[in-house]
C-alpha cells in the first residue's frame, strides 16, 4: 500500500516510520513542501491508497479539500478542525472519497471513553460532581486537547449533565495524560490514561489507512476501531 504522510513533525515521522515497518511504501510532505496545499494536486494525490495527515488545525482543513476533492482516502490525526467537519464530510460524498478522523488513535484511549460514559451514567444520580484534567507537550497546539474535549462529551453523555470542566497543563515533551474524576462528599473515583510515547497514536493511525484504504464514506473512530 502507498501511503502518503502530511506532516513531518515528531507524530507524523512516527507514522511513516510505523508504516514502513508493516510493509507499506510511504512518502512525507512537510510543511515547506505543500504551503497552503499546493502540492497536493489530483494527480499527485492519486498516486496514493491513503493519505494520513499529522498536521495542524490552521493546515488540515487546505489539505482535506484538496485531498478529498480528489477522491483520496484520509485518515486525519490532527485536532482542532471540527467546526468544518460538516463541509468535510460533504465533499467526501460528493467526491466518492473516504474520511476517517479521530481524536486519538490510541486503542486503549478508546476503551477510556467507554468507561467514561459508562462512569457518568453509573454515577449521575448518586451526588457525584466530575471534572477533566490533561497534560501535553508544550508544542501541542489546541488546549484542551481534542481528545480531552472528546472525554468531556462522553461523561456529559452518559450522566446526562453539561459543563464538566476540563484543566490543560502544556509540559516539556509530555506525550498525553487525561485523567476524568468523579468526586462526592464520601469519596473520589479516577479513571486515568497515560501515553509514555506516541508510538500508540502511529500505530493506530496506520491501522486506521489499512482499513480506509478500500472504503469510501465519513467514520468517527470511535465507532470503528473494534474493526481496526
Amino acid at each position: 500500500m502507498r501511503i502518503l504522510v502530511l506532516g513531518a513533525g515528531k507524530t507524523g515521522k512516527l507514522v511513516a516510520e510505523v508504516a514502513t515497518e508493516r510493509g507499506h511504501s510511504v512518502y512525507v510532505l512537510d510543511a515547506k513542501e505543500n504551503k497552503e496545499a499546493a502540492a497536493l494536486t489530483a494527480p499527485f494525490v492519486t498516486g496514493f491508497d491513503v493519505v494520513i495527515d499529522f498536521t495542524t488545525p490552521e493546515a488540515v482543513v487546505q489539505n482535506m479539500r484538496a485531498c478529498l476533492a480528489a477522491g483520496a482516502r484520509m485518515v486525519i490525526g490532527t485536532t482542532g478542525w471540527y467546526d468544518k467537519l460538516h463541509d468535510m464530510r460533504a465533499i467526501a460524498e460528493r467526491r466518492g472519497a473516504g474520511l476517517l478522523y479521530g481524536t486519538n488513535y490510541s486503542i486503549g484511549v478508546q476503551v477510556m471513553l467507554q468507561l467514561a460514559r459508562q462512569m457518568g451514567a453509573a454515577l449521575k444520580a448518586a451526588g457525584y460532581t466530575f471534572s477533566i484534567e490533561e497534560t501535553h507537550h508544550t508544542s501541542k497546539l489546541d488546549s484542551p486537547s481534542g481528545t480531552a474535549l472528546t472525554l468531556k462529551a462522553a461523561v456529559e453523555k452518559g450522566a446526562g449533565i453539561s459543563g464538566v470542566q476540563v484543566v490543560s497543563h502544556r509540559v516539556g515533551d509530555e506525550a498525553g495524560l487525561h485523567m476524568l474524576k468523579a468526586e462526592s462528599a464520601a469519596d473520589r473515583l479516577e479513571l486515568t490514561h497515560a501515553s509514555y510515547s506516541r508510538r500508540g497514536f502511529a500505530e493506530g493511525a496506520v491501522r486506521a489507512a489499512e482499513w480506509m484504504a478500500h472504503r469510501s464514506g465519513c467514520y468517527d473512530f470511535q465507532d470503528v476501531y473494534t474493526q481496526i
